[in-house]
């Protein structure tokens, strides 16, 4: 009789930043737990990173309406959700839950096996992603160096571009951003500089609601508001990586591609992508006033004479 295969389910909502930083421990159970079906129960456009690494099997979005009732004290619980999550050997679980209401839902209905990881990052105890991964260790599960800094979503046959270079300018909240206007100076002292470069600017919503000025940049492309997987995709061809303490530049340090960052008021002991390849310029004191056009432009460039 053939063994029936450990099912495991991952819970994780958050951000695009948080969920990649997540990734080297969903990348850890995956190994241990090799030929388990492994699921990742998340927000829709965001956790279909985890497939395209090859990290999960299937998934399913937390913005089902059934899912609300999980969080409400007492309340009856969808049978056919009972069924699923029952369904999972072990259910490993990043949502907030300081009442326990989740946990009690989860235990009342039978799930046998239910880990509990962090839905915040505390400084002092290491960086993000092992912070998301420790609570694994109870199920002897350990991050190794220099494994969980690895790109996962770098492209087996890299297609790059050398003269590519992409620069995203927004972030999560305009208080990680750098000044517009000073990354426009910066470009144009590359092209300047180098000359023949290959400028992609990488936009959403946020960046156009801020009024960005695409045309001022002269960039040969454009990407704005492109489902996660293909912009990966593109990422991958990029030679290099401007951005700041963000999802996209987390997205990009995650498919291999080197990258420059800025961080302003955030800790990049904490919060940078841990990939080999990544630079980061951190503004004194975390104020954007002391970080000057000049410095980040003698950076860049002799970023990209080390790796030519």
């Amino acid at each position: 009789m053939e063994r029936k295969k450990p099912r495991i389910l991952v819970i994780r909502g958050g951000a695009i930043g948080d969920f990649i930083l997540t990734l080297p421990a969903i990348r850890l159970i995956r190994e241990t737990f090799s030929g388990c079906h492994l699921e990742v129960l998340g927000y829709p456009g965001i956790m279909d990173l985890a497939l395209k690494a090859g990290l999960a099997d299937s998934m399913r979005s937390l913005e089902h309406r059934s899912m609300a009732l999980l969080f409400a004290k007492g309340a009856t619980i969808d049978p056919a959700l009972v069924e699923y999550l029952l369904s999972f050997n072990v259910v490993v679980s990043y949502l907030f839950d300081p009442d326990g209401i989740l946990r009690g839902q989860l235990e009342g209905m039978g799930v046998k096996t239910l880990l509990e990881c962090p839905h915040s990052i505390r400084p002092g105890q290491g960086h993000a992603a092992q912070q998301l991964a420790k609570p694994l260790e109870k199920l002897a599960m350990y991050l190794e160096e220099p494994e969980w800094r690895k790109p996962v979503l770098a492209p087996a046959e890299p297609a790059v571009e050398p003269k590519r270079i992409a620069l995203h300018l927004g972030s999560g909240s305009t208080k990680k951003n750098w000044p517009v206007e000073n990354w426009a100076q910066v470009m144009a002292a590359l092209q300047q500089e180098i000359g023949a470069v290959e400028l992609v600017l990488i936009t959403g919503e946020a960046e156009l609601e801020r009024g960005v000025n695409v045309a001022a940049f002269r960039a040969e492309d454009h990407w704005h508001a492109l489902p996660l997987p293909e912009l990966a995709d593109r990422l991958g061809t990029c030679g290099f990586f401007l951005g700041h303490d963000s999802g996209i530049s987390h997205l990009a340090a995650a498919c291999g591609v080197p990258c420059l960052l800025l961080f302003g008021p955030t800790d990049p002991a904490l919060w940078a992508p841990p990939q080999a390849g990544v630079t980061v310029i951190q503004a004194e004191k975390g104020e954007w006033q002391h970080l000057k056009p000049e410095q980040v432009t003698a950076a860049l460039m002799a970023r990209l004479d080390e790796i030519r």
